[in-house]
């Protein structure tokens, strides 16, 4: 129904995934202004924006379909368009533990930001040469989804739990894309080659 609806509008599917942008900045803002007495709202307003955002992030594509505007160009902006969003995201978590004063957790939040650009590099770099790299758990669907369920349930302290599971199961991209390469170096096709890797 969204989708036909804003089908019928003719909206750009750039702008759609622009507007999710400014979104996700908002939600940004909410992390970064919260302080240590009142984190728990802000981060609960925080995460019910990054839920709309991801509605924005669901349709663009599907009406990029449906009105027949798919082109090289949007995947491409889509692309530099989440990782914008990603970034805009950690750095507000970023900015609520410096005025912490919270070193170590952000410190594991640097790491997070710089673990999810790089799983996204390394997948785009695998797939330029390959063709598909579709390997490791953390996507970044589940990176939001982690954010989402750390921000809206930080009243149990939710969100350290969720940075560590990022920062863990984050690392286990790059891994996962350099074996899931060297076995197509090996084997020279890429039907099946991670599931032997990964086996041997």
């Amino acid at each position: 129904m969204i989708v036909d609806a804003l089908a019928l509008t003719k909206i750009s599917p750039n702008w759609l995934t622009f507007i999710g942008l400014v979104i996700n900045i908002v939600a940004a803002v909410f992390f970064g202004a919260a302080r240590v007495d009142n984190h728990v709202r802000m981060f609960f307003y925080g995460g019910l924006v990054i839920i709309g955002a991801g509605i924005f992030d669901m349709v663009d594509g599907r009406v990029a379909r449906a009105t027949n505007q798919v082109t090289q160009f949007g995947g491409f902006f889509d692309s530099v368009i989440d990782r914008y969003s990603d970034v805009a995201i950690f750095f507000g978590l970023l900015v609520y533990y410096a005025r912490a004063n919270r070193f170590f957790y952000l410190v594991l939040v640097a790491i997070v930001m710089v673990s999810s650009l790089m799983v996204s590099y390394t997948r785009a770099r695998a797939e330029s040469l390959i063709g598909s790299c579709k390997v490791g758990f953390m996507e970044r669907p589940e990176r939001i989804v982690l954010v989402i369920l750390g921000a809206l349930f930080e009243r149990w302290g939710t969100m350290a739990p969720a940075l560590w599971v990022l920062g863990d199961l984050d690392h286990d991209g790059y891994p996962s894309h350099q074996v899931h390469l060297r076995a197509v170096d090996r084997d020279g096709s890429p039907d099946g080659h991670y599931w032997r890797a990964t086996q041997a």
